[in-house]
């Protein structure tokens, strides 16, 4: 009680004191804060659980454990998340847009921890997943709860959603732009300048508590030690091409994989399947444990054929032409592994993935070029580092994000123009054979994420529930003209349902339908409603999203129509109220 009232006292004072826009930009920087001591303590974590379970690995040998520790660490996220958290693990990008579109930026507090202890677990324990959905999820559900604790609006709520994203990002690679650019090209796509101002000091506010407590040590980081040579570009262009193919297959492998394995219904079922497949692929391509980020590291340190260490191929060590087709079978079985840690009920992302396949898919790349040109070698780790950009951008549709990230991991803008270059290509190729990215495919084809369209995005926020008129005056198939003239009598509206002993709704009559015999007694008792009613152009369901029911009126030229659920009739849908409620919400949102 008493920790209410002081929250209450302050929020008078800072009404008093602070001005919103003031009150914003200072939750902006302590919410990036938080989010980025939020990213310190979950890397932490997972590099501590992944080094106590794999210190004392072989690396001659074949390490059996590969097999037993992704089915533990998903077994144990499965028991954490139903038993303890009570929620479902997916993936968490995808439910914070949701909720930013669909829950007016209000995001369970549980998941400002959830996903920190069941990600650490899962990828500690070798998920072949990332850390980094599972932290932007905590620093978005940090900024939503802070937000709603100071009674801000949904649009300031999605704001500060944004900062905890930027801070998130901004942490565990320390790289302020990126999260910056992140936060606005995926979590909120409707930028303006008062946006942008809060996510810069989330953002920076974030990178300088990962400095603080880390250092140089962050998830990723790597010094140019070649130049980018204009003479490549044609190979660059290839590249793009090629990372442009790989997304799609990156993103419907996915698709596939995870619809597969969420079949098996029971969730421990479905966890032990999904576990110990997980472990067999992990088993034969070690790289394919956790993260990924030590392969890409060997590969750009050129110490490739370390990769095969602790796998059943060791022997192969100094064979060339194998070494490649290995790198080729990672590239083909990583996003398998993510959607089976993922479908499984494991907890992570696929931004980490797609980092991992675009950096082995560059190095693969260049190896190829370089074994069969008799020009000049191109450089390994310029092509990785670029492939990374490639098909980050090709599966997140975050091109700009990209960019940045590998410019900041390198610690200059020595590539900018390759990166340039692939990560439109990339793109453009990938967006050609997949229309939206893995985050927002699903949300977008079933109406529960508006983009880009400011008109359809103020219709989607309209709550049907809300609108259904249920003040419609009801008569029986089996009544007379008369007692429907009764009815006229009483009644405010020119239309009235006909529904029969079931509730079900078997017709309709309006005003003009019996205006001509309205009058004639001598037909009052003959005759009976049935024989006045029609039936509906269109029928809607409650559940049906807003862009479904007005091309139902459009497709019926009709300004009412029934809302029939389960058989059962609700109420009238009226054009005129869903109009006049579509003007407020668009008046507040351009006021807010």
């Amino acid at each position: 009680m008493k920790v209410d009232q002081l929250l209450l006292k302050f929020l008078v004072w800072r009404v008093r004191h602070i001005n919103n826009k003031n009150f914003v930009l200072i939750l902006g920087g302590v919410i990036g804060a938080i989010s980025g001591l939020a990213a310190v303590i979950l890397k932490t974590s997972v590099h501590k659980i992944e080094s106590l379970l794999t210190s004392d690995f072989s690396t001659r040998l074949p390490n059996f454990m590969y097999i037993g520790f992704p089915l533990i660490g998903i077994l144990l996220t499965v028991i954490i998340a139903k038993y303890l958290l009570r929620e479902r693990i997916g993936h968490g990008i995808t439910q914070i847009l949701y909720d930013i579109s669909k829950n007016s930026g209000i995001i369970k507090r549980s998941r400002m921890y959830s996903r920190m202890i069941t990600s650490a677990i899962t990828v500690g324990f070798g998920g072949s997943v990332g850390l980094e959905a599972p932290i932007v999820v905590t620093g978005s559900a940090i900024g939503s709860n802070i937000g709603r604790l100071m009674h801000l609006n949904s649009k300031k709520r999605s704001l500060l959603i944004g900062c905890g994203a930027a801070g998130a990002i901004s942490a565990i690679f320390n790289s302020p732009i990126a999260g910056v650019i992140f936060s606005l090209e995926v979590i909120l796509t409707d930028v303006t300048v008062a946006m942008f101002i809060p996510v810069l000091i989330a953002s920076v506010c974030g990178s300088l508590i990962s400095l603080t407590l880390l250092g140089d040590d962050v998830l990723f980081s790597f010094k140019l030690v070649d130049s980018f040579v204009a003479a490549d570009a044609p190979y660059y262009i290839l590249l793009g091409i090629v990372c442009g193919l790989v997304s799609v297959y990156f993103t419907r492998t996915t698709y596939r994989i995870e619809g597969l394995v969420t079949r098996i219904t029971n969730d421990f079922g479905r966890a032990i399947t999904g576990g110990i497949l997980l472990g067999i692929v992990i088993f034969i391509l070690p790289p394919m444990y956790g993260e990924g980020y030590n392969t890409i590291k060997l590969l750009l340190a050129g110490r490739e054929s370390e990769i095969l260490n602790g796998s059943l191929f060791f022997e192969n060590f100094d064979n060339r032409g194998f070494l490649l087709l290995f790198i080729f079978m990672i590239i083909l079985v990583k996003p398998v592994a993510s959607a089976l840690t993922i479908g499984s009920g494991g907890s992570g992302g696929i931004f980490a993935p797609s980092l991992f396949v675009g950096g082995v898919t560059g190095h693969l790349f260049a190896s190829l070029i370089n074994s069969v040109s008799t020009v000049g070698n191109v450089s390994t780790s310029n092509f990785t580092l670029v492939g990374m950009c490639g098909i980050m951008s090709g599966v997140l549709y975050a091109p700009l994000t990209a960019i940045f990230l590998i410019a900041e991991i390198t610690s200059g803008y020595e590539l900018f123009v390759p990166l340039m270059l692939v990560s439109a290509i990339a793109y453009s190729t990938s967006s050609f054979f997949e229309k939206h990215s893995l985050y927002t495919k699903h949300l977008i084809e079933s109406g529960d994420l508006i983009q880009f369209d400011k008109d359809r995005l103020v219709l989607s926020q309209i709550d049907l529930h809300k609108i259904i008129e249920t003040d419609l005056l009801k008569i029986h198939p089996d009544a007379t003209l008369g007692e429907l003239v009764d009815l006229v009598r009483i009644s405010r509206r020119n239309i009235f349902p006909v529904i029969n002993d079931d509730n079900k709704l078997v017709g309709v009559v309006t005003l003009d339908d019996i205006r001509s015999i309205m009058f004639d007694e001598g037909k009052h008792e003959t005759t009976k409603v049935k024989s006045l009613m029609h039936s509906p152009p269109e029928e809607i369901s409650s559940h049906e999203n807003m862009q479904s029911v007005m091309a139902k009126f459009e497709r019926s030229n009709a300004w009412n129509l029934p809302v029939i659920d389960n058989g059962e009739y609700i109420g009238f849908l009226s054009k005129s109220r869903i109009f006049n409620t579509y003007r407020k919400k668009l008046i507040r949102h351009q006021r807010d």
